[in-house]
């Protein structure tokens, strides 16, 4: 069932009517969609705005996970997606899109409002693994926001076989969840 707070164009308001809105400051752009500018933004309408355009073959990865998760303030320029389904998909894919052929194992997913989001486990891995300040910075704020998230996605990590860049995550990610411990232990 669509969301009564997410106006997509060409839905319930052509796009001058989305476009007047907006203008007029009662709708705020969302991802690839718009809410009223009085709605609460979470991150059910953060995965809702991508709806149309992950589909359901489609799981938000990396920072477009991140961003639905909450770690991020604005969406990333390109979404960064995965398959999600067994079958190899035939698709175009528009240029917004920065697609990874491999699947994602359906247990590293949820479902957010109709959309498949890597778990927060998943989602720090994959950016804990990737050597870029943007990365490292969802990161941070996505430890920041579950302290107790690090130790978990160690152990999920460790579980898993090699990964490219799977040491160096263990390190960063060791590191978080000891300042955890720490913190813990000093209250």
């Amino acid at each position: 069932m669509p969301s009564p707070f997410l106006y997509f164009a060409g839905g319930r308001l052509s796009p001058a009517e989305l476009s007047a809105a907006r203008l007029d400051g009662h709708l705020v752009e969302l991802g690839d969609a718009y809410i009223p500018a009085d709605a609460v933004e979470t991150r059910e309408l953060r995965a809702g705005s991508l709806r149309e355009l992950l589909g359901d073959t489609l799981a938000a990865t990396h920072l477009s996970a991140a961003w639905i998760h909450g770690a991020l303030h604005e969406p990333p320029s390109r979404h960064t997606v995965q398959r999600a389904v067994p079958r190899r998909l035939h698709q175009a894919f528009v240029r917004r899109l920065h697609y990874r052929d491999l699947r994602v194992d359906p247990a590293d997913l949820q479902l957010v409002f109709g959309v498949l989001v890597t778990t927060p486990e998943r989602t720090l891995a994959d950016l804990s693994r990737v050597d870029e300040e943007r990365y490292a910075a969802a990161a941070l704020s996505m430890a920041d926001a579950d302290p107790r998230l690090p130790a978990r996605t160690v152990d999920w990590l460790e579980s898993r076989g090699p990964l490219p860049n799977k040491r160096a995550a263990l390190v960063g990610l060791r590191s978080l969840a000891a300042r955890e411990a720490a913190r813990v232990r000093t209250t």
